[in-house]
């Protein structure tokens, strides 16, 4: 054998695949005693060495070296591998098998190199892989499309067998075929590839199930480059989308679910989420107590479970009469799911399950969608008690509901669950909130000698807390009257509580007729002991700003101070409207700081509008385009045949959005005059004398008014009060009778000694006047302006004035 290899070089087996390349199978017939009988072309262009040359020769001279399991053998082994030398001497590694040839005493030899055996049985094992395979379908496609081989067995496709010849259209519904076909046939046409397309088909023998196909396919061509078919892959991806779109569906549930507040709101999120992505309708029923922040009954079994239907989806749906937003859920039988459900567990219904929880087909035909085939049914629950279902509708050609579908739904009604029982909470707290609110404040509307009032407040809602904001309109002596608008700091419960202390503080600072200024300051001096008084960490949540203003009906003057408070509006009768320019004193949370009074005159039939903040300021504007916003609206609304009170209304509907923020309140107060002819006044002579001439003038007015039942006891008022004002008092004093429905006497000196009630001993020859004064008189009191004082007192005046 060596002669074949004269004058070759001796190169190793690494060199094989740099100096020689063969592609076949190489066959020799060996005779019994292992000599070369026949030798064929693909041996030859394996080893170089013709069949002329190694025909009669021993196989062995073709072996370069003999391998230890081949030396002594007796026989021809069935299999192995042996390094051939090519007549260029080069070494060859192949791996051979031998048949032993029927009848005869020869064996044939088949022979390849070793790197094609590895790669041939790589591909084959490759390939046994993906067939077997029951989510892979290989198909081989002619040029018509039609299937010439696949691995397509029971339990893969349709789960029936496929066989040549078979095409699309025979195995899938006719338009997935159609779509699927002209996908395929691009790729013959064009020769590119197609790689992952997802395509949702529906089996011929089951078109109401939809399967997701995941379709590879490339171009097959002959060895001239010529197309002879397509070779295509179909995964079935369902379970893959499925879980996708359950780790989707869980995520924007996550994602949308609890981020208001509102229970119907969160319902709706949680109703809007599961639709498409999880059934084709969708709804959320909760218990009446639920919708109201209340604790959910608890009940088993069934009967009118008191449930109300808070959310659809999609709302533009065709739903029952039945299944309206906010319709009741009638009446359910005590079928055995509905306990189940009750008791925390997702239960599916098929369509007759559900009649047959409804009492029947007639009372079932108010609730069912059309088309429904499958209902499921997953309870909200939370803490022990079921705050009502999810209920998802599957219609028409969708897939039945499954076990990993009902395991998913459980999570997601658990978290819808949280996000209502947490909605409900606050709805439980904002109700408290806005009770204790509204029943801190004021009527709605005033009507006083001074002026006609009308407030309206609106609650901050949409997850916000109420701020404290209040207002107030106090009758005040002398036929005056004090308007006040407030903004408490912070939100909740505290904050109305604290809006409740300080009215009432102002209402008994009111009482005592201090100047606007003053009143502030002490209002000022009680948040800084309320402040002092509140938790650690609380101090600086305690605050408020406050405007306070009195109207005179007799000289038409409204004093007014602002303690960081926005400024009123002025609607005079004529439409001008212009906001008051005051001097804005800091919050009442910083006191020992001074406020300033302003004061304006009034033409009897304006309005003066106080609010808070609630109702100028907005996110997306500042105070000062909110106050614009607010005088366009008050120079457009306010019109005298127009009630206060809607006007009112109107004005804080139009200028507040509908979720505010921030509480909102507006006070609007439509002034009053005291006419001309029912007012007098007397200046005091600093003169005893004067008293009886005092008496004199009281009683000619009161005659003149047709007040002859007040004669005596103003005689005697008069006395005592102008007596006071010469004997204690400084001139210059001033006697004042005003008439409406109470007399009012008024005695003013320029002296700031404060007057006392007291109780005169038996053997005092004075200290009788006030406490006679208090007798007299319905009510009496005393105020203090700049550098005077005024005692007043009021006789109610029976009948019209």
């Amino acid at each position: 054998m060596n002669a074949y290899a004269d004058n070759a070089p001796s190169v190793g087996s690494g060199a094989i695949g740099r100096a020689y390349t063969f592609d076949g199978l190489a066959a020799a017939v060996l005779d019994n005693r292992g000599s070369v009988v026949r030798w064929s072309r693909t041996a030859e262009d394996l080893t170089g060495v013709t069949a002329e040359e190694v025909c009669g020769h021993p196989a062995l001279e073709l072996v370069a070296d003999l391998p230890d399991e081949l030396r002594g053998a007796t026989q021809m082994p069935a299999s192995g591998r042996a390094r051939l030398l090519h007549r260029c001497g080069n070494i060859i590694d192949v791996t051979f098998r031998t048949i032993e040839v029927d009848d005869s005493q020869e064996f044939l030899v088949l022979a390849a190199p070793t790197h094609h055996v590895a790669d041939h049985e790589q591909g084959a094992a490759l390939l046994r892989a993906l067939s077997s395979q029951s989510r892979i379908t290989i198909a081989l496609h002619d040029m018509d499309l039609a299937t010439v081989q696949t691995n397509a067995t029971p339990g893969t496709l349709d789960d029936r067998p496929v066989q040549p010849g078979t095409r699309l259209r025979d195995v899938l519904c006719a338009e997935d075929a159609e779509n699927l076909e002209a996908v395929l046939r691009q790729v013959l046409e064009t020769g590119t590839p197609v790689v992952r397309r997802s395509q949702q088909v529906s089996w011929r023998h089951d078109p109401a199930r939809r399967h997701a196909l995941c379709l590879s396919a490339f171009r097959l061509e002959d060895a001239r480059g010529r197309p002879t078919g397509v070779a295509a892959l179909y995964i079935d991806s369902t379970d893959a989308l499925r879980a996708r779109r359950n780790l989707d569906l869980a995520r924007e549930v996550a994602e949308q679910v609890g981020r208001s507040l509102d229970v119907v709101r969160t319902a709706q999120d949680l109703a809007d989420v599961l639709v498409p992505a999880f059934g084709d309708l969708a709804a959320v029923v909760l218990a009446q107590s639920v919708l109201d922040g209340d604790e959910p009954p608890k009940q088993l079994g069934g009967g009118d479970l008191h449930l109300r239907t808070a959310a659809l989806a999609p709302t533009t749906a065709a739903w029952p009469a039945g299944s309206r937003c906010g319709a009741p859920v009638p009446p359910l039988s005590d079928h055995p799911l509905l306990r189940s459900s009750q008791r925390g567990k997702t239960v599916v219904y098929g369509r007759d399950d559900f009649i047959a929880l409804m009492g029947g087909p007639q009372p079932a035909e108010s609730v069912l969608p059309k088309d429904a085939h499958a209902v499921m049914v997953a309870p909200l629950y939370a803490r022990g008690l079921t705050l009502g279902d999810i209920v998802v509708w599957r219609t028409g050609r969708s897939d039945p509901f499954t076990e990993d579908e009902a395991d998913l739904m459980k999570q997601i009604a658990s978290r819808g669950a949280l996000a209502i029982d947490n909605a409900r909470r606050y709805t439980r707290e904002h109700k408290a909130a806005v009770a204790l609110q509204q029943r801190l404040l004021p009527p709605a509307t005033t009507d006083t000698p001074a002026a006609e009032t009308a407030g309206v407040y609106l609650p901050a809602c949409g997850g916000a807390d109420i701020s404290g904001d209040w207002y107030d309109a106090i009758a005040l002596p002398s036929l005056r009257l004090a308007l006040v608008a407030g903004d408490v700091v912070g939100h909740g419960i505290p904050a109305s509580a604290t809006m409740g202390r300080l009215r009432a503080a102002i209402q008994t600072l009111a009482d005592l007729e201090m100047e606007p200024d003053e009143l502030l300051t002490r209002i000022a001096d009680l948040v800084q002991r309320l402040a002092a008084e509140a938790p650690p960490g609380d101090h600086d949540s305690i605050g408020a700003t406050c405007l306070y203003a009195v109207y005179d009906p007799v000289t038409q003057r409204c004093a007014m101070a602002s303690a960081g408070h926005p400024p009123p509006v002025l609607v005079r009768p004529d439409g001008t409207v212009e906001a008051v320019r005051i001097s804005p004193g800091p919050p009442l949370s910083v006191s020992g700081m001074p406020y300033e009074t302003t004061t304006i005159d009034l033409e009897t039939g304006s309005i003066l509008a106080l609010y808070t903040d609630g109702l100028v300021e907005r996110g997306d504007r500042d105070i000062d385009q909110g106050l614009r916003r607010l005088t366009g609206a008050l120079a457009a609304s306010c019109r005298t045949d127009r009630a206060l009170d809607e006007t009112g209304r109107a004005l804080l509907t139009g200028l507040v959005n509908e979720a505010p923020r921030d509480d909102a309140t507006l006070l609007l107060a439509r002034t009053r005059a005291i006419p001309a002819q029912d007012t007098a006044h007397w200046e005091i002579p600093a003169d005893p004398a004067a008293v009886s001439k005092a008496r004199e003038w009281a009683t000619r007015q009161l005659t003149t008014w047709g007040l002859d039942d007040l004669l005596f006891t103003t005689e005697l008022i008069v006395s005592e009060l102008v007596t006071n004002a010469i004997r204690y008092g400084r001139p210059p004093s001033e006697l004042r009778l005003i008439r409406h429905n109470v007399l009012v006497c008024e005695v003013t000196d320029s002296s700031s000694t404060q007057p006392r009630l007291r109780r005169a001993r038996t053997t005092d020859e004075g200290g009788r006047g006030l406490f006679l004064v208090a007798q007299l008189a319905g009510r009496w009191g005393c105020r203090h302006g700049q550098n005077c004082k005024t005692i007043w007192c009021e006789q109610l005046i029976e009948g019209p004035p």
